[in-house]
């Protein structure tokens, strides 16, 4: 078998990293980095130990493994997240049918089925819906602004709009997916994502992401060393900044503000009122 059949095989059985160690008699480390892409040419000896595990001509499930899975209660869904339970557990189990809530890694996060898009906080997913037009103005005029900044003055930062895969907490409990950011140490990019934390972070409010953009993630992003972020409300048409360099309370600006970068020390601002117009026609 192939690595690639490998990972496919494993997510039709539905086996965790800490399961198919257990049955192929492998370390758990090892297993990690096959499953995870880190090592490309496994010993021999290694790939025949998995694959006595993964041949298609096993048994799909063994008889304890079916007992767990009728008698254990699958995972728990918060409201935002119901919506795609149907679709994930017609995919399979992807391994999460033994697991706690807040045990799920960035591998359970891209073994998804195709299309869902969803973050990684602590262990726990949660699902995300597509962004509206509203979303992607605001997201446009971000990056033009920034963008126009950057290679006017020179600069070696990084602007990206989402989806960009963020390892935030340099773990594989936690992979979040900005709307915007601006990474400066490009040491930072790593296989086509970031590992660390961003300078600057922007988050557009939506039903889906409302609590988690306002709370949890203001706490994850200061922790981690965001230094500025902000938090746009489409709906109120406001704007809530932290500059987390300092001990100020956050700044609340309308959508006629001409708002300063706190990162570039206020010589770049990102002028919310261009985009007035445009979004109050699209919100009527």
């Amino acid at each position: 078998m192939t690595l690639q059949e490998m990972k496919e095989r494993k997510q039709e059985l539905g086996y965790s990293n800490e399961q198919l160690a257990e049955r192929s008699g492998l370390p758990l480390s090892t297993v990690q980095k096959i499953m995870g892409g880190i090592t490309k040419s496994p010993r021999r000896s290694t790939i025949e130990a998995l694959e006595k595990v993964l041949s298609p001509d096993r048994s799909r499930v063994s008889a304890p493994d079916q007992f767990v899975r009728a008698s254990v209660p699958g995972p728990r869904y918060t409201s935002a997240e119901k919506k795609h339970s149907q679709t994930r557990e017609s995919s399979g189990s992807y391994g999460t049918a033994e697991r706690k809530d807040d045990s799920y890694t960035i591998e359970d996060l891209y073994n998804l089925p195709e299309g869902v898009r969803a973050e990684l906080i602590d262990g726990k997913i949660y699902y995300m819906s597509s962004p509206n037009i509203t979303h992607q103005l605001i997201l446009s005029l971000f990056h033009n602004s920034v963008w126009q900044y950057i290679k006017e003055n020179k600069g070696t930062c990084i602007p990206v709009s989402a989806p960009m895969d963020v390892q935030l907490d340099e773990d594989d409990r936690t992979l979040v997916q900005p709307d915007f950011l601006i990474v400066c140490d490009k040491k930072k990019v790593v296989n086509g994502r970031i590992f660390g934390a961003p300078d600057f972070v922007m988050e557009v409010l939506s039903p889906t992401t409302r609590g988690k953009d306002l709370t949890l993630k203001t706490w994850k992003y200061l922790n981690a060393g965001v230094r500025e972020y902000w938090i746009i409300d489409p709906d109120k048409q406001q704007v809530l900044v932290y500059n987390f360099e300092d001990d100020s309370f956050p700044h609340i600006y309308g959508f006629d503000a001409d708002i300063p970068v706190s990162i570039y020390n206020g010589d770049l601002r990102i002028d919310m009122d261009v985009l007035k117009g445009e979004i109050n026609f699209l919100m009527r």
